[in-house]
């Protein structure tokens, strides 16, 4: 398991790398655009080749870049409007993604807002076929179990197989696992038993080969709580227990990424990352024991 944060692309999408490099990041998530505006950015293409150049320099691991679409995005909207936006904002990502050679896009499907999971099912698997026409065969899509109440898409694992089933398994669409998301839907994570359970499903009805990243964040809210609450490693619901997920023997290998907050409940840090690559490894040599 290699350890990594979601850091800024501010002033230019190349500049993710330096921040990445100076917490001491092995892997790194961001966004292509301002996460809280439909407007893309126009990119220079000196700074998508500075990307790709600095990531080779840096030896980043295969799987170790990933891109996170905007949180405005509802494929499932019943709102047309609403869904071709996300839709064109979704292959924007993908695009962007694509031309850095970055390893996946994390999205979430959005909510169908009341009208029912069928429903919500027939409007966003267009969007999905379309922006999978757009990946590469390094650039995938990956699915994000969600962690919201109501007609969030995504709360489980079974749906995202249902997604994954409708899309009829393509080669390139994934799975990112968000530990934050898995305890406030549910699923206790601090207990090996459950973990196991949880690994078994995805591998019987996506294949563990699909899953392609990590997202580790501690719960601000209580386990099966259903609210997206992010806490600083081990000071949320989770705690140091996050180390029965983390040091899983089928997890190893894998990009894990620290969305924040940090402990000073700003941006991830290197103290951050120190933190829980310690966790990782008391936790493996337990394992091992």
């Amino acid at each position: 398991m290699f350890f990594g944060a979601h850091v800024s692309a501010a002033g230019g999408i190349d500049t993710t790398l330096e921040r990445a490099e100076a917490i001491g990041a092995a892997a790194v998530q961001l966004f292509t655009q301002s996460p809280r505006m439909w407007r893309p950015t126009k990119h220079d293409p000196e700074s998508l080749e500075n990307f790709k150049r600095r990531r080779a320099e840096l030896g980043i691991a295969p799987g170790g870049v990933v891109a996170h679409a905007l949180y405005l995005i509802n494929l499932a909207a019943p709102d047309r409007t609403l869904r071709n936006k996300s839709r064109a904002a979704l292959r924007t990502t993908v695009d962007v993604a694509a031309a850095i050679d970055a390893d996946g896009v994390v999205f979430h499907v959005g909510s169908h807002l009341g009208a029912g999971l069928k429903a919500g099912m027939k409007r966003c698997i267009p969007a999905l076929k379309d922006a999978l026409d757009r990946c590469t065969e390094t650039t995938w899509l990956l699915m994000e179990d969600s962690a919201g109440a109501g007609g969030t898409i995504g709360r489980s694992l079974d749906e995202l197989a249902d997604l994954f089933d409708a899309c009829d398994g393509h080669e390139r669409l994934g799975v990112c696992l968000d530990t934050c998301h898995l305890f406030v839907s549910g699923v206790d994570i601090t207990e090996r038993d459950v973990v196991d359970e949880q690994l078994e499903l995805l591998d019987d009805r996506i294949g563990l080969d699909r899953l392609r990243a990590l997202h580790v964040n501690d719960a601000g809210a209580p386990l099966g709580s259903n609210r997206d609450r992010h806490a600083a490693i081990g000071a949320g619901a989770i705690g140091n227990k996050l180390g029965v997920f983390l040091s899983h023997p089928k997890l190893q290998g894998l990009p894990a990424i620290l969305e924040g907050p940090g402990a000073d409940g700003h941006r991830v840090d290197a103290a951050d990352l120190k933190q829980v690559r310690a966790l990782h490894r008391r936790w493996c040599k337990r394992t091992a024991g």
